[in-house]
């Protein structure tokens, strides 16, 4: 798939892998629909798209914790835009804090955003890509998203719920023109574990040595993008760190014992 001229909407789009994946498909040609909560910092991302050779490029502020605002933020993307033909579900939140330390609020909040939400925004989003025969869904999980880690319960409960959606959702469209790739990023060089949010329902506020040392965001972009013009369903991006995927499939009693071991946060 050729990506000039093609509308993309990008959520999560204020910084890290969405700042990236708005940057790399500016460079392509395409038109961008940018969506977060804040702004000021999308319209900052939307210069930059622009002068990366973005031919056009749309504001929509969208909170994901807020289901019944995803309906009329998409009519208005298809008022201005005309269309959708990719949708990259990027918005979410992480979690930095053990099970037993975490108010099952903060859970459904964690759950509420990285799954309900991206979940609405593409069942929204979907008619239209039907109708006209063709579209892309992209869909930011997480190598936790194929297994679990400590200080991180609810988000990679919310990771492989992802999987499972999207998964269905392939194989019940895959006849009508819809093509879903699931990404799977480990270590990469963002501010998820500063946004992470704590037992208490703040955000943690340090940055994860892990995360600090990490592939760029810039890279795992052209990843992403990459894997989705070669139609992959799913792609681990990062280091060493992916090799966990095949020890917990191959090995599951030894995975159990290193990831309990691991220095996580």
């Amino acid at each position: 798939m050729t990506y000039k001229d093609n509308v993309v909407w990008i959520t999560g789009a204020t910084s890290g892998i969405g700042e990236a994946l708005a940057l790399e498909f500016a460079k392509k040609g395409a038109k961008l629909v940018l969506s977060a909560r804040r702004e000021v910092q999308l319209n900052e991302v939307a210069e930059k798209a622009r002068n990366n050779g973005a031919s056009q490029v749309w504001i929509q502020t969208l909170d994901l914790a807020k289901n019944e605002t995803l309906i009329p933020a998409v009519e208005r993307v298809l008022e201005q835009a005309g269309r959708v033909d990719v949708l990259m579900n990027n918005g979410g939140i992480s979690q930095r804090s053990k099970a037993l330390d975490t108010p099952i609020e903060v859970d459904r909040r964690i759950m509420e955003i990285d799954f309900f939400g991206t979940v609405a925004l593409t069942k929204a989003v979907l008619p239209q890509m039907l109708a006209n025969g063709v579209g892309q869904i992209g869909v930011t999980s997480s190598l936790v998203g194929k297994f679990g880690s400590p200080y991180r319960s609810a988000y990679a409960a919310a990771k492989h719920a992802l999987h499972g959606f999207y998964d269905s959702l392939r194989a019940e469209l895959h006849d009508q023109g819809l093509q879903v790739t699931i990404f799977c990023p480990g270590f990469i060089r963002t501010q998820i574990s500063l946004n992470a949010l704590t037992g208490s329902g703040e955000k943690l506020g340090e940055m994860d040595d892990a995360q600090a040392n990490g592939m760029s965001a810039a890279e795992c972009a052209k990843r992403m993008i990459s894997a989705m013009e070669k139609g992959r369903n799913e792609v681990y991006i990062g280091g060493k760190e992916r090799l966990g995927i095949y020890v917990k499939r191959l090995f599951p009693n030894i995975f159990a014992r290193i990831i309990r071991k691991a220095k996580v946060r």
